[in-house]
């Protein structure tokens, strides 16, 4: 990996150390170009017509995704955001009254809400699985879980915070022997390690474009396997979901494209595409290994650190770092780190209430390495921490 040409192609690597990739990534130069030259033929030419001359693109896009996720094209629909593809998945399965839900303690607050709001609406029951002895989702304790009333398996792949990554692949091999549809929020680990559908067994996927993919916000997928889409009904249809054939009757498009909606964000589309094919040449490996050689690297710094304590969880580690300060605000630290040049976010117990209240955290600070990050940059954090910590405490 050339990472001085790759940060050449970073417009805001040299502005500024980007440890906030959890949150979003510094776009890349291509994805950048593409977006802006869309946008400038839309004021040019028209939207309509703007769309209609970016064709290729917006199918290269598909195509990108599918290459991503190992699937065929026509099992990719391209969603406003993650949220809404997830939503369109789940709400989408039809459950009712005592159907079962299982999911994860670390499972997402949007994604918790939404069981929530079913669960009143629709009577369905959800049930968490327990983590086992290295803070990961239990697979055994899965399996014991699963009866005939468990409707769904829906699972956080890469947590927001804690970072540890789920043991998506064996947790599929469950839900296909029980015969049980798997959602997987794959919304952090998109674009920081090898995503193969047919490897993980999961009947739905979704994830961003703006984090570890490096592509523009207001843009996500949603992948559904082609033998799942039957079980599925969108929970709104438009004009570009389905036609309307008579005054009373209309069929959905074929493929997952039925869960989109027609007006979308052209540019962004085009966008995500050309950040998914840069992610591609570069090689889903080597960005996992250098990810997670730079995540291993900073856990280790930090936790030298007096005074500075490493939330992260799990067998298996993400490029997430969560930590805690002694004696010193999360909100605090990151608007020092700030001040000091340097991205980081903090991650409060609303958005994994059930992981957090389990382990008695209210807020920690959040940060993301990617491959364009360098030691360098950990070292000046580490530097920049240390001075703050040594003030502290």
């Amino acid at each position: 990996m050339d990472v001085d040409k790759l940060r050449a192609e970073t417009p805001g690597a040299e502005r500024v150390v980007h440890l906030n990739n959890c949150g979003a990534s510094l776009m890349p130069q291509p994805v950048l170009d593409a977006v802006i030259n869309h946008l400038r033929l839309e004021a040019e030419i028209g939207g309509y017509e703007a769309e209609a001359a970016a064709a290729e693109a917006l199918a290269n896009t598909y195509g990108a995704l599918a290459r991503l996720l190992n699937c065929h094209s026509d099992e990719i629909a391209v969603m406003e955001n993650a949220t809404v593809a997830w939503d369109m998945a789940f709400y989408g399965l039809p459950l009712g009254k005592g159907d079962v839900v299982l999911t994860a303690v670390s499972e997402y607050a949007s994604n918790y809400i939404a069981y929530l709001q079913r669960a009143k609406r629709d009577g369905i029951q959800v049930r968490v699985v327990p983590n086992d002895n290295s803070g990961q989702t239990d697979v055994a304790a899965l399996e014991e879980m699963i009866d005939d009333r468990v409707k769904l398996i829906a699972i956080t792949h890469a947590p927001t915070n804690g970072g540890l990554i789920n043991p998506a692949a064996a947790i599929g091999k469950v839900a296909r022997a029980a015969n049980v549809p798997y959602l997987l929020d794959a919304c952090q680990s998109a674009g920081q390690m090898p995503l193969d559908v047919e490897a993980i067994g999961c009947d739905m996927l979704t994830a961003a474009g703006r984090k570890f993919l490096r592509g523009p916000r207001g843009t996500g997928f949603l992948y559904v396997r082609a033998g799942m889409l039957d079980r599925l009904d969108p929970p709104f249809l438009d004009l570009h979901a389905a036609v309307w054939l008579s005054p009373e009757h209309y069929e959905m498009r074929p493929g997952a494209r039925r869960f989109e909606n027609w007006e979308n964000y052209v540019a962004g589309k085009i966008g995500l595409g050309v950040a998914v094919d840069y992610a591609l040449n570069i090689g889903l490996d080597a960005i996992a290994q250098r990810v997670q050689g730079l995540a291993g690297d900073l856990r280790a710094r930090i936790s030298t650190l007096p005074g500075v304590i490493v939330q992260d969880l799990g067998v298996e580690k993400s490029g997430i770092i969560s930590f805690l300060v002694a004696d010193m605000p999360p909100d605090d630290v990151a608007r020092t780190m700030a001040a000091a040049g340097i991205n980081i976010s903090t991650s409060s117990a609303s958005s994994t209430m059930q992981d957090m209240h389990c382990r008695g955290i209210i807020k920690m600070n959040r940060m993301g390495v990617h491959y364009y990050n360098t030691i360098e940059e950990i070292k000046y954090f580490i530097n920049t921490l240390f001075r703050t910590t040594k003030g502290k405490l």
